[in-house]
C-alpha cells in the first residue's frame, strides 16, 4: 500500500507536517486547516474513474488492470490508499486534489509537496 495525504493549511499557518499527519490519519480536526469541500473532490474522483469498478462508496478497482485505490476523508484531509496502482494513476489523483489548492504529505519518505518544499 502507498498513502498519498492531502490537506490545506488555513492562510499565514504552517503546522508541523508529520504531526498534521499523525492527527488528521486518527481522524482529529485541526485548528490552522481548512475545511475541504469534500463531496466536490469525490465526485471529481468519481467522474475521472468512472470506466473503474467502484467496490463500494469510497473505493475503486481498475477492471482492465492492475490497481485499486480506497478514499478515507475527515472534514479537512483527504487519504488516498493506493493498492498496486500505477504511478501514471496516483498522478492523476494528485492533479485532482491540487485543483482545490491541497498540498500532497507523501508519508513514506515523509514530504509535504507544497510552496515551501518545491
Amino acid at each position: 500500500m502507498y498513502e498519498l495525504v492531502f490537506w490545506k493549511y488555513e492562510d499565514d499557518v504552517y503546522l508541523n507536517n508529520h504531526e498534521v499527519y499523525e492527527a488528521v490519519i486518527d481522524g482529529n480536526e485541526l485548528k490552522g486547516l481548512e475545511v475541504l469541500p469534500i463531496q466536490v473532490i469525490l465526485n471529481r474522483i468519481t467522474n475521472l474513474f468512472q470506466t473503474w469498478t467502484k467496490v463500494d462508496e469510497n473505493s475503486w478497482q481498475n477492471p482492465s488492470n492492475k490497481g485499486a485505490f480506497q478514499i478515507k476523508t475527515t472534514p479537512q484531509s483527504v487519504r488516498i490508499d493506493c493498492y498496486g496502482t500505477e504511478g501514471k494513476t496516483m498522478d492523476l489523483l494528485v492533479s485532482i486534489l491540487e485543483e482545490f489548492k491541497t498540498a500532497l504529505y507523501d508519508p513514506q519518505i515523509p514530504v509535504r509537496y507544497d510552496e515551501f518544499n518545491l
